[in-house]
């Protein structure tokens, strides 16, 4: 019989990223109030900070992936990358301007780009094809964990009278954890890639089309898609108290470990593309109906929930398609193309969005996200449909 249970690696891997979350989640939604409402940014600026974050981590995704595929520890990596973060991430609470808060966020997302290639490349090598999309489903479904209970401490600081500033300056407290569970915790893995002989020449024409399908199409995807701050702002606009937004935001992340197991899991079944499509589809109408007027507060909760479930639902999809499709001793460098190509067009994908909420409304930003998407979702088809259809 087949083994079914995961690896060590996959289990310990998951916890960080749930303690990682929680420190880090105590701060992100309440990250779009801090600036417009405390240091007077626009919307303009909450999409400069979070499209500048986003791309640096992207560019170093890469890096770290080649440089795990060519020798490198990947645990030093990871404790690196995670220090970083969890160091720089607190003192944002320190800010009166809102570079300060860009820095911090790029120190932060710098950190992220050390540890995320080399992170999925451990849990690509570590399992086997038929578990690799419940893998990453359960890394994903612990990463929106700790997205849950993050918010929830938030609240409970909130609720108890701690001051904004303070609530980011605590999350070190998680962030400390996660280090701690990576130094005693994580095998002590010598390598994933290549030591002592010539690596494999990375080359994107070699690559299976499947494969750049999928990095194409995220590309598109980071362009299209609405960072989740911006539908804070879109909810506290229709009348959501700042107290109840790290509510709605754990809300969100609850949803998303509900939907991320099942759908690795289909993916393993039925295969990845069906999944990715599905998934990227819902995300379309989910789009058109947050530019439509919410006329009352179930609706607000229900369509920022619902986006949310589209997110997530095809994360462990994409990943596993990555694991399964590059070649040894590439994998890393693989996830970190597929991360850099999404991070970079974050950049232009925020500052648009923000743009066209600033100076033509929300409305035309949420419908020119959906029409970006539906794009994606073509051009993963046109590319795709080269080769056969095989389970994937």
């Amino acid at each position: 019989m087949a083994n079914t249970f995961l690896p060590r690696t996959v289990v310990i891997l998951g916890l960080v990223s749930f303690l990682n979350d929680a420190a880090s989640e105590m701060i992100t939604p309440l990250l779009p109030i801090f600036l417009t409402a405390t240091l007077g940014a626009g919307p303009a600026i909450v999409g400069l900070v979070e499209g500048v974050a986003e791309a640096t981590a992207s560019i170093l995704k890469l890096v770290s992936g080649w440089l795990a595929d060519r020798g490198w520890n990947p645990k030093r990596l990871l404790i690196s990358g995670y220090g970083l973060s969890n160091a720089g991430r607190p003192l944002i609470g320190l800010a009166f301007g809102w570079p300060w808060v860009l820095l911090m966020r790029f120190l932060d997302r710098v950190g992220k780009g050390l540890r995320t290639s080399p992170r999925d490349a451990m849990i690509a090598t570590s399992t086997d094809s038929r578990l690799r999309g419940r893998a990453f489903g359960f890394q994903r479904a612990l990463d929106h964990g700790g997205a849950v209970v993050g918010p929830l401490l938030a609240f409970g600081l909130l609720a108890w009278g701690v001051q904004l500033h303070n609530v980011f300056l605590l999350s070190v407290i998680p962030g400390l954890l996660v280090i701690l569970l990576l130094w005693f915790g994580l095998p002590a893995t010598a390598s994933i890639g290549t030591v002592g002989q010539a690596a494999p020449v990375f080359d994107w024409r070699a690559l299976d089309t499947r494969l750049r399908a999928l990095i194409v199409a995220a590309g598109g995807l980071a362009l299209a898609t609405t960072p989740e701050v911006f539908l804070v702002l879109w909810a506290q606009a229709r009348g959501l108290e700042i107290v109840w937004v790290p509510l709605l935001w754990a809300a969100a992340s609850a949803v998303k470990v509900v939907v991320s197991i099942p759908g690795g899991y289909w993916s393993d079944r039925y295969g990845r593309l069906p999944v990715l499509v599905a998934g990227w589809s819902a995300r379309v109408i989910i789009l058109v109906a947050l530019g439509l007027t919410a006329t009352s507060e179930f609706t607000i909760w229900a369509l920022f929930l619902a986006y949310a479930g589209s997110l997530a639902f095809t994360e462990g999809a994409e990943r596993a398609l990555i694991g399964d499709y590059a070649a040894p001793g590439q994998k890393a460098s693989a996830f970190g193309l597929y991360h850099m190509t999404a991070g970079l067009l974050a950049l232009p994908g925020a500052v648009l969005f923000g743009a066209l909420w600033q100076w033509f409304g929300e409305s035309t930003a949420f419908f020119t996200a959906a029409g970006l998407t539906v794009l994606s979702v073509v051009v993963l088809l046109l590319i795709a449909s080269s080769q056969s259809r095989r389970h994937v």
